[in-house]
C-alpha cells in the first residue's frame, strides 16, 4: 500500500470514528434525557425499573412488549397522562395501587421520552419510540384513572399483556 493510500486510510478511520461519536452522543443525550425524567418522575415509585413486588408494578422490560400493538402504545400514553388504579395482575403477581396522573406536570415530550426511555429497558429490537405529536393527541383526550385500568383489562383480553 503506496503511502497517499495509507494516509486516505487513516483519514477515512478517523472520519469514521467523529461519525460513530457524535450518534452515539445523539443517542446518549437522547436516552439520558428520557432517563432523567423517569428518575425524577417515575423512579420514586418504580425504583430502578424493578418496582416492588405486590406493591408497585414493573416497568423495564415490559413497555417494550406493550408498545409492540398501536392500542398498547396508546394505553401506556394514556397511563402517564391519566393514571392508573389497579388492581391488577402482571406476571402472577396481584398489585393493587393508585399511580397518579402527569397530565398536568410532564409535557407531551417529557412523556414520550420517558416512555422511549422505558422501551429500550426490554429486548424489542429496535426499541419503540414515542413520539411528542401522540401524547399530544392522546392529551386531548382526558380519561380517568379507572377508565384506564378497563382499558387495561379489555386490552388484556385481547392479547395479554406482560
Amino acid at each position: 500500500m503506496g503511502t497517499g493510500t495509507g494516509r486516505m486510510a487513516s483519514v477515512l478511520r478517523g472520519a469514521c470514528m467523529v461519525g460513530t461519536m457524535a450518534l452515539l452522543a445523539a443517542c446518549t443525550r437522547h436516552g439520558h434525557e428520557g432517563y432523567a425524567r423517569y428518575r425524577t418522575n417515575c423512579g420514586i415509585c418504580h425504583h430502578g425499573g424493578e418496582g416492588m413486588k405486590g406493591e408497585i408494578p414493573p416497568v423495564s422490560g415490559r413497555v417494550d412488549k406493550i408498545a409492540s400493538t398501536p392500542e398498547g402504545r396508546q394505553y401506556l400514553m394514556h397511563v402517564l397522562l391519566n393514571g392508573l388504579n389497579g388492581p391488577l395482575q402482571i406476571d402472577g403477581v396481584r398489585y393493587n395501587f393508585s399511580m397518579p396522573p402527569f397530565r398536568a406536570h410532564l409535557s407531551d415530550e417529557e412523556i414520550a421520552s420517558i416512555l422511549t426511555y422505558l422501551a429500550t429497558r426490554g429486548d424489542t429490537r429496535p426499541a419503540p419510540v414515542f413520539r411528542a405529536a401522540d401524547v399530544a393527541a392522546e392529551r386531548a383526550h382526558p380519561m380517568t384513572t379507572t377508565m384506564v385500568a378497563e382499558e387495561r383489562r379489555r386490552l388484556d383480553a385481547i392479547h395479554p399483556l406482560p
